[in-house]
């Protein structure tokens, strides 16, 4: 596949491929881009097999590095600025020979083998390969071992020419889905500086994107910032969103606001890459998934998936599949007919005196209130009832917290049975969400 991505690039030429605030690069340049990293891997002896830890970005030199790589046969371990705290970390459980660096230009030796056998597993089958790492927030990070040419291969038949943004991370397998999604089709993928949401609507409006791939909690921010409403956004068609639970209520002001943009939800993860999905409409949270390479089903109402881009492993944690091949999420689910409806990590439950909490069921209520900007639910240790509900609230202004608990209170009443409403509130300045747009819950030891 990476052959036919030659082609491809070769036969777009002059077409630009990468789009910024100030500047364009056409196919031919990336093209060129990716022959000077080949000759600077070539002259360091990175080969194939050889394990490389890539600072990169989504700029033509780090998207340069990570098409060289490949070519080359190395196994890749990607870092993007949003995780550079934790490179030492991922050096040492990705067991990294090399870095390279594609901000500063420079390749430094690392002290590790990278003789992990899901390596050698990559090795023996001739395919390079990607290694991606959870976001962390708790204890060491979980590194995925991908095989990139399964990675690629989906991206074979080719689909529509969109502009699309950038927005998702270069080390997140929604990042790279983009990334290979708008190379394979020679289109153009528009690089953003920031992803504030008024630079990002910003760069939509000067760049005319058409498609935003993102995430429920900033496009909840976007809508805040009302800055949707201070550029023209008529270029968008579709906006895409994924990584977590999507608020019903954030998802119809979403709809509303952009009334002839297409929603569509996403579901996908590290460690399978991302399924084909169908939502059922702009403002429903079900969906149908599903394609050729992938499979799934439920069990215990817990949803697992088997898919031809699944991980080989994770290098540090014990296979999360079943004996039959499939990928157990830990996503609670429903199911109506042929649609799937995701009710929130099995993991997340807040336990009530034997009654279940879901933190998403709650927090949708909650982002509702006037006042309330960001909403984080989560359970602490209770000596009667084993949890109780906590919710941390981010407001939008200085109204006063006994105010704003008690308008949250009566606005909760009546919509939530007792044992769901937060026993206590906790109120900050800090935003409740990840580098990655994914909101940031504790839950209970």
């Amino acid at each position: 596949m990476l052959d036919i991505m030659a082609e491809r690039f070769a036969h777009a030429g002059q077409k630009i491929a990468l789009a910024t605030d100030h500047s364009a690069f056409t196919y031919d340049e990336l093209q060129q881009s990716i022959q000077a990293w080949e000759d600077r891997l070539a002259s360091e002896d990175i080969s194939a097999g050889k394990v490389v830890l890539l600072r990169g970005d989504f700029t033509p030199g780090g998207i340069g590095a990570l098409f060289a790589l490949m070519r080359a046969g190395a196994i890749t371990i990607l870092l993007s600025p949003s995780s550079f705290e934790k490179q030492q970390e991922f050096a040492k459980v990705g067991e990294a020979q090399m870095c390279v660096d594609a901000i500063d230009g420079t390749i430094t030796p690392q002290q590790y083998n990278g003789e992990h056998p899901l390596y050698k597993e990559l090795i023996a089958r001739g395919e390079p390969g990607i290694v991606l790492f959870s976001s962390g927030s708790t204890g060491v990070s979980k590194g995925t071992v991908h095989s990139a040419a399964k990675l690629l291969e989906k991206f074979r038949a080719g689909g529509k020419d969109f502009r699309t943004l950038a927005f998702l991370l270069f080390d997140h397998i929604a990042g790279l889905d983009t990334l290979f999604y708008s190379l394979a089709n020679e289109s153009t993928l528009v690089l953003p500086k920031s992803r504030t949401p008024e630079d990002v609507c910003r760069l939509i409006s000067e760049q005319r994107v058409e498609v935003l791939p993102t995430s429920p909690s900033f496009l909840n921010l976007l809508l805040l910032s009302g800055a949707h409403k201070r550029h023209d956004l008529n270029s968008l068609k579709i906006i895409t969103y994924g990584s977590e639970m999507m608020s019903e209520a954030t998802l119809e002001r979403c709809s509303a606001a952009f009334p002839d943009v297409r929603l569509i939800q996403k579901y996908g993860a590290s460690e399978t890459g991302a399924l084909p999905t169908q939502s059922r409409s702009n403002t429903s949270t079900w969906l149908k998934l599903g394609g050729e390479g992938f499979e799934w089903r439920v069990r215990d109402g817990l949803f697992e998936i088997r898919a031809k881009t699944a991980m080989l492993g994770y290098l540090n944690a014990p296979s999360p599949f079943t004996d039959d091949g499939f990928f157990m999420t830990g996503d609670r689910v429903e199911i109506d007919g042929e649609y799937v409806r995701f009710l929130g990590r099995d993991c997340d439950i807040i336990n009530v005196g034997g009654q279940k909490v879901f933190p998403a069921e709650v927090e949708n209520l909650l982002q509702q209130v006037p006042g309330v900007k960001e909403a984080a639910v989560y359970g602490e240790p209770h000596a009667i009832l084993g949890s109780a509900v906590i919710a941390k609230i981010h407001p939008t202004s200085n109204e006063p917290k006994a105010e704003l608990r008690k308008r949250i209170r009566a606005a909760l009443s009546g919509k939530l049975e007792g044992y769901k409403i937060p026993q206590k509130f906790v109120f900050t300045e800090e935003a409740l969400t990840t580098e990655r747009f994914k909101v940031i819950r504790r839950t209970s030891s």
